[in-house]
């Protein structure tokens, strides 16, 4: 028979383990180690760093071993801003005893990952700060913005009411969409903005298939559904390799939108490739979705750009 709370023991036993062995590692041997390898190879942590790793890989590896450093100057450079990035590298020079004439490429490495893990910090912050951001209809911009994402969706059919029931036929729920953007504010209006103007053909497509008799979905509600999983992504910082793969310097809000586009061409092809039911099962799809997105973006090659 299946004994539980055996089963339970051991899990705890394990976590238990695995917490003493995190403690010993960062208080003690991760300390000896990292003293006995730069006798032996006359070098830091970082710059064995830079010697193995690339890509994302090497960003990533950078970042911990900034972050779990018991010095306070290299504590601090993963909070560095980037007008402060030239001389937080300096300053980490001085402080490993790094000679620039002996490791000349130590610096612009250093510097290009301080730029990823800085410029990631700031892009959340950028992307919160719109999202925050409520649609207002009395803003002339917002307003602008809604008519675009009409005349890039439907170029050949007039919207003959700023409140009409319209709006369905390019997936809004009621009259008025300003009621579908609650959640995330302004932000799900840009991103469909986005995808319409600068892919405006898929967008018709997609748009046409959402129309499907028996597996549609309504396009802009789903879009801004798309910018939440987007953002959540980005917030929990699961798109830290992809971003530190595709972009080799600073993350924009450009990324951000190109990696919303490819969310949005992707779940549709998902979308009819799983047939669901109905559109009652959305939520289901959506998580599954979801789970699929996060476990391609656990891959240090990872760098998930829409390709037509």
């Amino acid at each position: 028979l299946w004994d539980k709370d055996s089963v339970l023991s051991r899990v705890e036993k394990k976590k238990m383990f695995i917490s003493l062995w995190e403690f010993f590692y960062g208080h003690f041997f991760r300390f000896w180690m990292k003293w006995l390898l730069r006798q032996m190879t006359g070098k830091c942590e970082l710059q064995r760093i830079f010697d193995t790793y690339a890509g994302a890989q090497r960003t990533h590896r950078i970042e911990n071993s900034l972050t779990y450093s018991k010095n306070k100057v290299l504590q601090k450079a993963t909070l560095v801003v980037e007008s402060e990035v030239d001389r937080c590298v300096e300053d980490i020079m001085k402080e490993k005893n790094i000679n620039p004439e002996k490791d000349a490429s130590f610096k612009i490495c250093m510097k290009a990952c301080l730029l990823q893990i800085s410029g990631y910090k700031q892009l959340y912050l950028d992307v919160e700060s719109v999202r925050k951001r409520p649609y207002d209809s009395d803003n002339l911009q917002h307003e602008k913005l809604l008519l675009k994402l009409w005349n890039l969706l439907m170029p050949t059919k007039k919207l003959k009411a700023r409140i009409s029931k319209q709006w369905a036929d390019i997936g809004f729920q009621g009259d008025d969409p300003k009621t579908d953007f609650r959640g995330m504010g302004i932000l799900g209006l840009i991103n469909l903005v986005y995808f319409s103007e600068n892919y405006t053909s898929e967008a018709h497509q997609i748009l046409s298939r959402s129309n499907h008799p028996k597996l549609g979905y309504s396009y802009a509600i789903v879009g801004i559904n798309l910018t939440e999983m987007a953002y959540s992504l980005l917030k929990s910082e699961a798109l830290k390799f992809h971003l530190y793969n595709f972009v080799p310097g600073i993350p924009t809000m450009e990324h951000f939108h190109q990696f919303y586009c490819y969310l949005v061409y992707e779940f549709d092809k998902f979308w009819f490739e799983e047939k669901p039911e109905s559109i009652m099962y959305f939520n289901i799809y959506r998580e599954k979705f979801h789970e699929k997105i996060k476990r391609l973006l656990l891959d240090y090659n990872v760098s998930l750009t829409l390709k037509i």
